[in-house]
């Protein structure tokens, strides 16, 4: 006989403790619009900043100059628009008497709902701003970034946030963060082109495009507190119980705004090495700005082939200048290396041949067109000298397009052949004897009244 034994009842699983709930703030920045907004702003910064690259790769300066420009052009609007979306949440999910009934007051429900999209756009700047140091660092030979002007852009562009969003609650209408983004941007428009004070505390803050300026220290600190103030006002006064603590962020913002307007130009001064230059030991010696002088190997390189043929050569300009002022009379100007994006791209000069026929053409009478109107032999000459000195294929091209326009004109292909000539008189000169009538020639070769009997002709 056998018996069934039974197995012991398995006693049921005790329920789960239940976490600790999550703080709403944390689920706003995690969840829902806010980080869909700190992606577009490091999109649309990004983007515009890698579009423009060839611009500012190379220069902070002019890295700095094309941050702080987009972030008011672009990140400003877009933070407008996205505080306002988020501002008129409430309205559209018809949240408000929900809102109302919970025990947070209405400052502290306020900042729950606004700060998350306020942080996120002021995120996705800085790391569009970052990606674009870290982008323009390899080609950059001297200075370094502004990191006041960064932190001032990151809490001008949060502090529209907080804005945006004080108008969508306000304002009951579904167009209002479109018309808010536009107005930004046409106010950014307005106050750049604006000739008054305002433009200083405009949305670009009066801030210089450039290379040759920077500002002093305390600028971008005074621009943010400006912006930071005014939002916190327009916070208070909406969403305190007691409004009437929106007039010390009012009183800091006028403040702020006073000592910008009254400094105007002087928050800004040059770049001090801009004022400086590192040279090489050639004759003529080549200098450009300290503040490229990873250059100076490129631009020297450039100039060989010309410096060659003046091997030996007198009277000639001690050196090649890159100063923001007008050459001694003993100098030569340097053709120009900025704007960047132009004749120098990522630290390499995007014609060296052509940037060589420049440097010679700033040899040979370059201020002296009335001169060179009035005396076609002078001309003809500086022209021969220039185009043996540093041929171009560029200018080679355009002459070979005159010799076709010209063939119906007789008198203007007269002059053409009259300029092969004299080039090639040049050309069949012995080195001897080329070296003597260039030194003869470089005499007057900057003097634009010069005596015609002391020109040598070809």
């Amino acid at each position: 006989m056998t018996t069934d034994v039974q197995a012991p009842a398995t006693a049921p699983p005790a329920p789960k403790a239940p976490g600790r709930p999550h703080h709403p703030l944390r689920v706003e920045l995690l969840r829902g619009f806010a980080p869909w907004s700190g992606l577009a702003a490091l999109l649309s910064v990004g983007g515009l900043m890698t579009a423009k690259a060839a611009q500012w790769q190379g220069s902070w300066p002019e890295t700095m100059s094309n941050l702080h420009l987009t972030a008011a052009a672009l990140a400003v609007p877009l933070a407008l628009a996205a505080g306002a979306w988020q501002g008129g949440r409430e309205r559209r999910t018809r949240m408000g008497e929900l809102r109302a009934s919970m025990p947070r007051g209405p400052l502290a429900q306020f900042l729950v709902c606004a700060l998350p999209v306020a942080l996120w756009v002021m995120g996705g700047y800085a790391l569009a701003a970052v990606g674009s140091l870290l982008a323009s660092l390899p080609y950059t030979s001297a200075g370094h970034p502004l990191p006041l002007v960064l932190l001032g852009d990151a809490l001008t562009v949060g502090a529209c946030a907080l804005l945006g969003h004080v108008a969508g609650r306000t304002v009951p209408w579904r167009l209002a963060p479109p018309v808010l983004a536009l107005g930004g941007y046409v106010l950014f428009g307005l106050a750049s082109t604006a000739d008054s004070a305002v433009r200083f505390v405009g949305p670009a803050g009066g801030f210089p495009l450039g290379s040759t300026t920077v500002p002093v220290w305390w600028q971008p600190l005074v621009f943010a507190l400006w912006g930071s103030a005014l939002a916190l006002t327009a916070v208070l006064a909406h969403a305190a119980r007691r409004r009437a603590t929106a007039l010390v962020p009012l009183v800091a913002a006028l403040a702020a705004a006073t000592v910008l307007v009254q400094s105007g130009e002087s928050m800004w001064q040059r770049n001090p090495l801009t004022q400086r230059q590192v040279c090489d030991d050639s004759a003529p010696r080549v200098c450009v700005s300290a503040a490229y002088p990873g250059m100076l190997p490129k631009v020297s390189d450039a100039l060989s082939g010309l410096m060659g043929r003046l091997d030996g050569v007198q009277n000639l300009p001690v050196r090649f200048e890159d100063l923001p002022r007008r050459p001694h009379e003993d100098e030569a100007e340097l053709p120009m290396l900025t704007p960047i994006g132009w004749g120098v791209v990522r630290g390499e000069l995007t014609d060296p041949q052509q940037y060589a026929w420049e440097a010679a053409h700033k040899l040979v009478r370059e201020d002296c067109p009335t001169l060179k109107a009035q005396d076609a032999r002078i001309a003809r000459t500086d022209q021969a000298v220039t185009r043996w000195l540093a041929p171009s294929r560029l200018q080679e091209q355009i002459r070979d397009q005159n010799l076709v326009a010209h063939r119906g004109d007789k008198k203007r292909l007269a002059e053409d052949r009259a300029d092969e000539a004299a080039l090639d008189h040049l050309e069949a000169m012995s080195p001897e004897t080329r070296r003597a009538w260039l030194t003869r020639y470089f005499a007057t070769a900057r003097d634009c009244a010069p005596d015609p009997k002391e020109v040598p002709s070809l």
